[in-house]
């Protein structure tokens, strides 16, 4: 879906990336030989042709955020199956709903097919320096609540350049309503062993673990880890469903861009 885009290209916006959709194109390389036929002049063809080479090489040195800063946010979605490895699904557990009255205890990141929990009292301040290895960030909701919090817990935490906030994409796609409702409608996710746990069960196990239960620690962390692998799913759901409803037939009716999200499922190991 990546090289088919064309909307951090100058000159091209939705409407002319569509029209070049529909056309054949699905390659910043197509473009140069057809910049006539967009109306450009000499000097708006060359810059075209600029900025296809620095595509290229944003792409080859692997700098998500190079693209992040010239697309729009609510596309960001579509680097996902070019970056996927470098993609980072987080989700954190709270005591309260606001940054200012309640702490973080834990946050799960799944990432380049492993998952850690950090932990506050353990392992929390290590959280900053890991994530600076990803270049994309997916969170649900996390723009109103994860990110906010961690803003105040963690005030040197950088997050990745790109961040794609699935509940707003899933959205797009007609799935409204928190994250364990749309796992359901959507049968998407595995909760084994945390069946039934929620948001208010999440500060009943840490006050659990406070008092000295390692065992409720032990189940508050499985359930951030089910919060937060289960995005990956979902995610990869959405990105079929966007590129399939935005990019038309070829002419071998395929769907270009669907295989690609496909294969951004990276197993956990």
């Amino acid at each position: 879906m990546l090289r088919a885009t064309f909307l951090h290209l100058p000159g091209i916006g939705p409407a002319t990336e569509t029209d070049l959709w529909r056309s054949g194109v699905r390659d910043w390389r197509e473009l140069i030989p057809r910049a006539p036929s967009l109306g450009l002049g000499s000097a708006a063809s060359d810059r075209l042709a600029e900025e296809v080479t620095a595509s290229e090489s944003a792409l080859a040195r692997r700098d998500a955020g190079w693209f992040g800063r010239r697309l729009p946010e609510r596309e960001h979605w579509r680097l996902y199956p070019d970056f996927a490895r470098e993609t980072a699904f987080l989700d954190i557990e709270t005591t309260g709903l606001s940054p200012y009255a309640g702490i973080v205890t834990v946050v799960g990141v799944h990432g380049d097919g492993r998952t850690r929990s950090f932990v506050a009292g353990e392992d929390l301040e290590e959280l900053p320096a890991y994530l600076r290895r990803f270049g994309l960030l997916v969170t649900f909701n996390g723009s109103r609540f994860d990110l906010p919090f961690l803003e105040v817990a963690l005030p040197q935490l950088v997050p990745p350049p790109v961040h794609i906030d699935l509940r707003f994409l899933l959205y797009r796609i007609g799935q409204a309503g928190g994250l364990k409702r749309i796992e359901e409608r959507l049968a998407i996710g595995d909760r084994s062993g945390v069946e039934g746990v929620a948001g208010l069960d999440a500060v009943r196990l840490w006050q659990e673990y406070r008092r000295g239960s390692s065992a409720a620690l032990e189940r508050l962390v499985r359930y951030n880890r089910a919060d937060t692998v289960n995005l990956e799913p979902l995610l990869s759901h959405a990105v079929r469903e966007l590129t399939s409803r935005l990019l038309p037939r070829d002419p071998t009716g395929a769907r270009p861009g669907v295989a690609g999200a496909d294969a951004a499922r990276v197993p956990a190991r």
